[in-house]
């Protein structure tokens, strides 16, 4: 069966293999020893690319190049959107000029959220946590979907003309309004920071979940079209979807599913005490047949996010399917590092919220 990839609902992707081969994603493992001083790569989280070539190039040549995200804002920040974080961080370090958009417009029409709400929680939610995570102000641009400069608007305006109603409908299903409205804002989002007055005519490149591919190829098809702007298609990264706590879908619907990062950390802690694990029904078959990490939420904890030593990671891995390493000690052990980050993470958010309120108050318009 297809998988199917909606941008608008919560995805669950059984098979990313699959995904590659029925949507013609390439696979990323080709860079997983040339940028292996990143774990999302060097680990595989990042699975698959569209066009990255071309961002590898300008990464070692040197050449300037962008890179864009969104952030919806209608719900808390929580680990699975710090992959995003640590994605634009990276790449900033490797020469990327940072493009990041509040979509308050299609929070309002995807998710019936007011624009007041979702600013709010934009910049005490999203922004703050994205300076707390380490993003330098330095060649940031950020602007809310809402409030932003006139080519922008007119760019959008004009994308109009270039897909059809068939073929919005091929890549999105069943169509309404809003989600026209919000493709092809989210088309100028990608493609403006190669307006002349922005930079011009560069590779930009688009890390997000594989759920958003949708977006990516509508954008890359619209840029390859378009007559009146001159674009290169846009690239993309795809990361892998963190499981929830509880063992299906993490969902910012549901607060047993995630850790938000502003969350008191003893409150994180005690989530992770009753996570869903890869432990066996008993005791002594746990010792017997050992655990299964790839089925563990806190093993995948310690993968995204909690332990960056490869060596470390190992032990653990190798500990759990040998019978070694019990569920409870596991647990303890991430709960702790967890409360430890979490820690360490709020303080550097509580020296940044007024940096984020600065940066969201300025005028762009």
């Amino acid at each position: 069966m297809k998988e199917k990839l909606n941008p608008w609902e919560s995805t669950d992707i059984s098979d990313y293999d699959k995904l590659i081969q029925n949507f013609g994603i390439k696979p990323m493992q080709k860079y997983c020893s040339k940028l292996d001083d990143f774990h999302l790569i060097r680990r595989g989280i990042i699975f698959g690319h569209r066009d990255f070539e071309k961002i590898f190039s300008h990464i070692t040549s040197g050449k300037k190049y962008v890179l864009m995200t969104g952030l919806m804002p209608s719900g808390r920040f929580h680990l699975g959107h710090k992959m995003v974080a640590d994605e634009i961080k990276y790449f900033q370090t490797k020469g990327a000029k940072i493009f990041v958009c509040a979509a308050d417009i299609e929070s309002y029409l995807m998710r019936g959220i007011p624009l007041a709400e979702a600013r709010q929680t934009a910049v005490e939610e999203y922004l703050t946590n994205y300076l707390a995570s380490g993003i330098s102000m330095e060649n940031l641009t950020f602007w809310f979907q809402s409030d932003y400069i006139t080519p922008y608007y007119l760019l959008r305006d004009m994308l109009a003309r270039r897909p059809t109603f068939n073929e919005l409908k091929a890549i999105y299903g069943q169509l309404s309004t809003e989600k026209i409205i919000s493709s092809l804002t989210q088309a100028a989002d990608i493609l403006h920071p190669q307006l002349p007055g922005l930079g011009g005519k560069r590779p930009v490149l688009v890390p997000c979940g594989a759920d958003q591919d949708p977006h990516i190829r509508l954008t890359r098809d619209i840029a390859k079209r378009e007559t009146e702007y001159d674009f290169t298609p846009p690239a993309a990264v795809y990361h892998k979807f963190m499981k929830g706590l509880t063992g299906g879908k993490m969902s910012s619907s549901d607060p047993k599913s995630y850790v938000a990062l502003l969350e008191e950390p003893e409150v994180a802690a005690k989530k992770i005490m009753s996570a869903k694990t890869g432990g066996r029904e008993s005791l002594d078959l746990q010792k017997k047949e050992g655990g299964k990490p790839n089925e563990c939420v806190v093993y995948e904890l310690c993968l995204y996010h909690l332990t960056l030593d490869d060596l470390e990671l190992s032990r653990v891995y190798h500990e759990c399917v040998e019978g070694k390493r019990l569920c409870g000690e596991c647990k303890k052990q991430c709960a702790d590092s967890l409360k430890k980050y979490l820690k360490q993470h709020q303080r550097k958010a509580g020296k940044v919220r007024g940096l984020a309120e600065e940066i969201a108050s300025k005028k762009r318009c």
